[in-house]
């Protein structure tokens, strides 16, 4: 499995490693977030079933304040009505579930992610991710073969959706992986990418870094052109990027989003001036390991006993990694209260890491409500995904009942009550069952 950056909790942590044993065992955002009064969704009555979901606090994930006391209605697998209690009409006759006390919001998209190309590892991994709170994951750029393309139109049981990159292009990297394409010229750059459109990737991804100087990079004019071939055939592209230098030359370049902050030094004001002409370009910041030790007694419903002892033995405090995180937290600060636009991936495979990463996030410097909103909105946004992202009419019902606030605290998003996924709940009982105890 690609390792995008070291000292990463989202893709290489003892965490990473106790995925592994445990797998042995077994673009357009949608105007109007919320129905208010006057407004009203598909009409009820079609033949589906209908649930009322009735006083929960509602985080929308577009940012405006949580709605008190909310109610919504799912109808079909997609929300018929949201909104305050006096402004909903309820369908006589529908289920009622009582949330009082409970906090709902948007389940999460993570855009940046390495899925296994086998069907049935992948599916695990799917329902993995959702047991945790994703309703969509993006396998960008590692994925061979047919199986992931097959399994973007698939509604996996109990288990998130998917999006691929299919196989993203880099500079030649002998013996590192041979999964991407590797490409020498402008030539190569561009069949490179009309492959990739016959196949109807998601995103173009490409990786510009030497690999701690170890490989020759992408220069700007291969990466220039394989990001010219992009737009030509209708496609975005997206950029593992380490250096300031780099990130400079892919704005200018026309790059769509970074999967990556920068990460050998502090940006400046040039990269700020460069992104604030380009506002449509996202950052999906990825942030390394903080270097703290931190207590993982959470993940005790996924995770064997033995295991998660391993891994909580395995925590402790690393300077060296605090200083790089340090850097990137920075990064992401100063990036966001310049205005860019900041989405949510974790690299790696990790079906937790979301939650380690929206606390990073907040560690930055974000607040959890702009958390939030970047791995719900922005991050289905940038998908291009109008469906998915928010609680609001006509979307699907993907969310996430919670114990507690997470506006209050980011970490209340790992107190998981229930997970919906297209109005359906997921059977986390069953899940995590069987990877604690890898029954089939």
């Amino acid at each position: 499995m690609h390792r995008a950056k070291s000292a990463s909790h989202k893709s290489e942590s003892p965490v990473v490693v106790a995925i592994s044993a445990i797998r042995s065992l077994g673009g357009v955002l949608m105007v109007g977030a919320v129905l208010m009064a006057g407004c009203t969704g598909p009409e009820a009555g079609s033949g589906a079933a209908v649930t009322v979901f009735e006083g929960a606090r509602l985080i929308v994930g577009d940012g405006s304040a949580p709605i008190e006391d909310a109610v919504f209605v799912v109808e079909g697998g997609v929300f018929t009505h949201a909104g305050r209690r006096a402004d909903v009409q309820i369908p006589e006759g529908a289920t009622h579930v009582d949330l009082s006390g409970k906090t709902v919001m948007p389940a999460l998209v993570n855009t940046h992610v390495h899925l296994a190309s086998t069907r049935d590892e992948r599916a695990d991994q799917l329902q993995h991710m959702a047991y945790y709170g994703a309703g969509l994951v993006v396998s960008l750029g590692l994925d061979e073969g047919d199986v992931p393309f097959e399994m973007r139109d698939e509604a996996v049981p109990d288990g998130a959706r998917s999006r691929t990159a299919g196989r993203g292009i880099t500079a030649p990297e002998v013996g590192r992986t041979e999964v991407p394409i590797w490409i020498t010229s402008e030539a190569e750059a561009r069949t490179a990418v009309q492959e990739l459109a016959d196949r109807e990737v998601d995103l173009v991804k490409i990786w510009v870094d030497t690999r701690g100087g170890r490989f020759e990079s992408l220069s700007p004019d291969l990466y220039g052109a394989v990001i010219d071939e992009a737009h030509t055939q209708g496609l975005r592209a997206i950029a593992h990027v380490f250096t300031l230098e780099d990130a400079k030359g892919l704005l200018r370049a026309g790059i769509d989003a970074f999967a990556h902050g920068v990460r050998d030094q502090d940006v400046d004001d040039e990269l700020v001036a460069l992104w604030r002409e380009r506002p449509n370009v996202v950052l999906v910041p990825n942030l390394p390991n903080p270097g703290v030790a931190g207590d993982l007694s959470w993940l005790s419903g996924t995770v064997p006993p033995d295991q998660l002892q391993q891994m909580q033995d395995a925590q402790r405090d690393r300077p060296a990694a605090q200083e790089s995180f340090g850097i990137q937290a920075r990064n992401l600060a100063r990036l966001n209260q310049a205005g860019v636009t900041v989405a949510f991936g974790t690299d790696g495979s990790s079906p937790w890491a979301v939650h380690q990463e929206m606390e990073d996030m907040v560690r930055s410097g974000m607040t959890p409500a702009e958390v939030i909103v970047a791995a719900t909105r922005n991050s289905a946004e940038l998908m291009q995904m109008t469906d998915i992202g928010t609680v609001a009419v006509g979307k699907s019902a993907d969310f996430i009942v919670l114990d507690a606030n997470p506006l209050d605290d980011i970490t209340n998003t790992r107190r998981i009550d229930a997970v919906y996924l297209r109005g359906m709940a997921v059977d986390r009982d069953a899940l995590g069952a069987r990877f604690i105890g890898g029954t089939p």
